[in-house]
């Protein structure tokens, strides 16, 4: 067995469990592998032991490979995410290649996605990305501690009650960017205040959202435990990058 291969293995045994021990089904978290800057063969080797949902970050390299992905089976093709921040002028290709998107930070995205998915007649399924941790680096909309403070409560409901209408956006659920910390229990808060948040939301709008797109290699366990859907994992399945 591949060291990819045997890290697949190891790591999908780790979700499980750990969905488990948090009381959630084996098979409700989505292992994204995340397959920026990896060559072509090493996400066929992945595909070959299971894998199926890949994410990417970077146009024009992600459409690259989702064109040339041929080794995949008709029957078991493979989930393209997009992970990454979107320029305006790379919409139209995230719409065209990738089957969702994890990064909607601003109404401005999510008019002009809005608009290209109209083009070609998809409705593109989205996640909100969510600033909770209120670092100057992160994108997203603003929403630290969970919009606890009133003011980011406020500017983000009336942008999402515009996104909400855009008949060719589904939004599935969040996403947030966690800060890196060396001890992983230190992320607890930030997983937990956009679970909080999602739930404030979903009974505001009376909607499901579903999904929470958080935690990465470091902290995956606990997101996992504070109710993530889907873990961007890269680092434990491919290795340390070159």
């Amino acid at each position: 067995m591949s060291t990819i291969a045997q890290n697949y293995t190891e790591l999908t045994e780790r979700i499980a469990n750990a969905a488990l021990a948090a009381g959630r089904a084996a098979d409700s978290v989505t292992l994204l592998a995340v397959s920026k800057q990896k060559p072509l063969a090493a996400i066929e080797e992945l595909y070959a032991a299971g894998q199926r949902d890949f994410g990417e970050n970077r146009l024009p390299e992600g459409s690259d490979k989702v064109a040339q992905a041929n080794f995949q089976q008709p029957d078991a093709p493979i989930n393209w995410h997009f992970i990454g921040h979107v320029q305006s002028r790379k919409a139209r290709d995230v719409v065209r290649d990738f089957g969702l998107l994890h990064s909607v930070d601003s109404l401005k995205l999510a008019e002009t996605l809005n608009r290209k998915a109209s083009v070609i007649g998809k409705v593109m399924p989205v996640l909100i990305e969510c600033n909770v941790s209120g670092e100057d680096s992160k994108h997203g909309f603003k929403a630290r501690n969970g919009a606890c403070d009133i003011g980011d409560w406020d500017a983000l409901r009336s942008q999402l009650n515009m996104i909400f209408t855009l008949p060719n956006l589904d939004v599935r659920g969040l996403m947030t960017m966690a800060p890196f910390h060396a001890e992983p229990e230190d992320t607890r808060p930030v997983f937990r205040d956009l679970r909080v948040l999602r739930d404030k939301l979903s009974d505001a709008y009376g909607r499901e959202l579903p999904e929470l797109s958080m935690g990465m290699t470091n902290d995956y366990e606990v997101a996992i435990q504070e109710g993530s859907t889907l873990v961007r994992v890269g680092r434990a399945l491919f290795g340390e990058r070159a």
